[in-house]
């Protein structure tokens, strides 16, 4: 049997509407794309929405909003594009730790590495759950930081029932492995007028249209194209209709998994989700204790199963990132030895589920 770790839900029903959008012959930011980011902006609970060719891109666009260049701060054990984006707006990550337990930003560590130089901080929702949001806002509000929230991983977490990227400027993905798709894309979400009209020049070149005429159009800024095509945002409006069947059927495998893993706490620790939460589990992720991560990982590979790990190694243990470390991230360290992926996704079939299951049982015999 072959279980990859992840497989987009895409129905013949959102291959034929693609088609057909296609075939009117817009093939560009369009139509569509409105009313995405209408609906979006809506299901998150934020003013404003722009879709956008990656989550990448957004992080670029919400950093260019803030108009300051300086420190952000950003947990280590995250994608490189969180700190790619940083560095290419010219702005300097400072790496912290995380708390082992969620897995996210530990906002304990925050306030010790904030300086003159520190203009935002951003948090990185992991694997489907939500950062403790009301401790970081405070530590914001008090120091006077933009606050950008990387929600690549978390489309529908919520933290004391309010949605990820509600808070502040809000990054999502919709690359395949993630909640929903648009096979590339993403979205910004704003609360702020101003900084939303901004980020509309900086996705179109930084061109503003002329009201007199329609072939007049002018840069006001050193912009980018980051636009998300019509068809694609098409998709992207299907698939965010479907998006609580999606997570629901994550947590229910989810749940599987951990009603037969908890029963091993001693060598492999389920996710912990704090009562403030709910988990949407883009990656099902475990730590596995006692230095045997990779042979879990190999085993099931061995068995056809798309297990794999997410992340190792963290960013400052990366050359390109090292010099940004500063002070003790023994949690990242610790956690990126142990960290393992299970496959999720909606369309996982009951026996697939049971195969995985009855092949780390397997595994746990074998040690």
């Amino acid at each position: 049997m072959k279980i990859p770790l992840c497989k987009p839900s895409i129905s013949n029903l959102e291959l034929k509407l693609i088609s057909k959008s296609i075939k009117t012959g817009w093939l560009t930011h369009g139509p569509e794309n409105k009313k995405f980011e209408n609906n979006f902006k809506n299901y998150v609970g934020a003013n404003y929405a722009i879709s956008m060719n990656s989550c990448t891109s957004a992080l670029e666009c919400a950093i260019k909003c803030i108009e300051k260049k300086g420190e952000i701060i950003v947990p280590s054990f995250t994608w490189v594009s969180s700190a790619n984006a940083i560095i290419n707006c010219g702005c300097i990550p400072v790496f912290v730790d995380i708390n082992p337990d969620t897995r996210n930003i530990d906002y304990k560590k925050i306030e010790s590495l904030i300086n003159k130089k520190t203009v935002a901080i951003m948090v990185v929702h992991f694997s489907g759950l939500s950062c403790e949001m009301d401790k970081i806002i405070k530590i914001c509000k008090k120091r006077n930081l933009q606050l950008i929230e990387d929600s690549a991983e978390t489309l529908g977490g919520k933290y004391k029932n309010k949605f990820t990227g509600s808070f502040g400027l809000g990054c999502f993905s919709f690359f395949p492995t993630k909640n929903i798709t648009t096979t590339e894309g993403g979205m910004l979400t704003l609360n702020n007028k101003k900084m939303y009209e901004k980020a509309k020049k900086i996705i179109a070149h930084g061109i503003v249209k002329s009201n007199k005429k329609s072939w007049k159009r002018v840069a006001v800024l050193p912009g980018h194209n980051y636009r998300l095509p019509n068809h694609l945002a098409l998709l992207g409006n299907s698939q965010l209709s479907k998006l609580k069947s999606f997570n629901k059927k994550r947590e229910l495998i989810a749940k599987e998994y951990n009603n037969n893993f908890k029963k091993f706490n001693h060598i492999i620790k389920i996710p912990f989700i704090p009562k403030e939460c709910n988990h949407v589990y883009q990656m099902y992720t475990v730590q596995i204790t006692k230095n045997l991560r990779n042979s879990f990982v190999d085993y099931l590979n061995k068995r056809g199963i798309g297990a794999s790990v997410h992340f190792d190694p963290p960013l400052h243990k990366q050359k390109i990132y090292s010099k940004y470390r500063k002070g003790n991230l023994k949690n990242t360290e610790k956690l990126s030895k142990q960290i393992a992926t299970l496959p999720i996704y909606p369309d996982l079939k009951n026996k697939e589920i049971k195969y995985i299951i009855k092949s780390v049982n397997k595994w746990i015999e074998s040690i």
